[in-house]
């Protein structure tokens, strides 16, 4: 078996990269270190390239059909990897899980109905929400020793009559948090006692690091004392193989509803939009990743956990200031930069002018995200060290911040 090279930096300029060619329209300056849309500067698996060649040379992309194969592949994936038992019968597709939600919002909520978000959270749930004229209802996280989990008692209290929909992001973006069951089965009670239907994005589920494991919240049919959990009749979850082997660029996701009633609902509204034909690169890319992929996916989570672990150590050492608590899952780190003592309003710009690095702002996931940035760790480890190395230049001339860190 071949090693794929996920230490090879390989230049992404010049291919109408977000991350990298909109450095200049999104920092207002070239020469930062990208590291913050949530792809990765690894090649995918070889599988998919080689598909993708054949595929190219047959020449002929007319419109493409999700056959058998792109199904069981999802199946499959989800079986073997999460436990979970999906029919073919509670598969749809979208082209990505934001246009998924937003489809969603429009199909099972009306102008004006409250729709429940969990900041600090993804932040294209808000403009789905505000987007589609309904009501932004915030459940904010709890933080515990730097730990962040849900507030059941807030969340019951935030639900009234007009509350149709939650969006869970499971695991979580962008504090890295893997649910564990008994938080999923909390949190499905609270929805199915009120009636909330919950839209779970689960595009994270297989970036997630020992001994924590991710649990497809619709695969709950009971909780720990045996009663009926029947959570799966009110949940649509959103997969794809986009962040696992970084062919988000494909825009092809699943979306799994085992709700008879709201999956015709739910594609009646995807034909209404006109996105259901299939993607002739992003349906193979699917069913090779899923098929074919799975070694290759065992071999980089050491690799994205020794990325985390090492960037964890500089920090501690090189840059107290900044705090980060080990996520769960995925390729994200959370950064605590209150010990810098900066404002949300010149704290990005610190990083891109002082540090030539292109970071998110916390700010923009909403309330908990003051005074925080993320960091992609989704990339060879001399890009990582340069960009530490970076960080470390950029502190070594600031003077102290005024806030004492010590009884930070």
């Amino acid at each position: 078996m071949i090693e794929e090279p996920f230490d090879a930096c390989i230049s992404r300029e010049g291919t109408s990269s977000v991350k990298w060619d909109l450095r200049q329209e999104v920092f207002g300056k070239r020469d930062v270190l990208p590291l913050w849309i949530a792809d990765m500067d690894i090649r995918c698996p070889q599988p998919i390239i080689e598909a993708f060649k054949k595929r190219v040379e047959h020449g002929v992309f007319g419109y493409t059909a999700k056959m058998d194969a792109f199904f069981d592949a999802i199946i499959g994936w989800e079986k073997r990897r999460h436990g979970w038992e999906v029919d073919k019968a509670w598969i749809n597709t979208c082209p990505g899980i934001v246009s998924g939600i937003n489809t969603a919002i429009q199909a099972f909520s009306q102008p004006g109905d409250k729709v429940i978000i969990q900041p600090p959270v993804y932040h294209p749930f808000y403009d789905a929400v505000v987007g589609n004229g309904r009501q932004l209802v915030f459940n904010p996280l709890k933080k515990e020793s730097g730990r962040f989990t849900m507030d059941f008692e807030d969340l019951e209290k935030k639900i009234d009559d007009r509350t149709k929909i939650l969006i869970l992001c499971s695991p979580h973006n962008p504090v890295g948090r893997v649910w564990t069951r008994d938080e999923l089965e909390r949190l499905a009670k609270i929805c199915l006692n009120k009636g909330v239907l919950i839209l779970s994005d689960e595009i994270h589920q297989d970036i997630v690091f020992s001994p924590h494991s991710h649990i497809p919240l619709a695969s709950l049919t009971a909780d720990a004392r045996g009663n009926p959990l029947p959570i799966g009749e009110r949940t649509i979850t959103f997969i794809a193989p986009s962040k696992t082997f970084n062919i988000a660029g494909l825009v092809t996701s699943g979306v799994i509803i085992p709700n008879r009633r709201l999956f015709a609902e739910f594609e009646y509204r995807i034909k209404a939009n006109g996105i259901g034909i299939g993607n002739a690169f992003g349906v193979l890319g699917l069913e090779v990743a899923y098929n074919e992929g799975e070694e290759w996916l065992n071999r980089l989570l050491p690799y994205l956990e020794a990325n985390i672990d090492y960037t964890l150590a500089f920090l501690e050492t090189q840059a107290p200031q900044i705090k980060c608590v080990k996520p769960d899952g995925t390729f994200l780190l959370w950064l605590d930069c209150a010990g810098l003592g900066k404002d949300d309003s010149c704290l990005r710009n610190w990083f891109v002018e002082k540090a030539s690095l292109g970071l998110d702002a916390g700010a923009v996931f909403g309330p908990g995200g003051e005074k925080h940035m993320r960091l992609n760790i989704g990339c060879p480890r001399s890009t990582l060290a340069e960009a530490l190395n970076r960080l470390k230049t950029a502190l070594s001339v600031e003077k102290p911040a005024r806030e004492a860190y010590f009884t930070y």
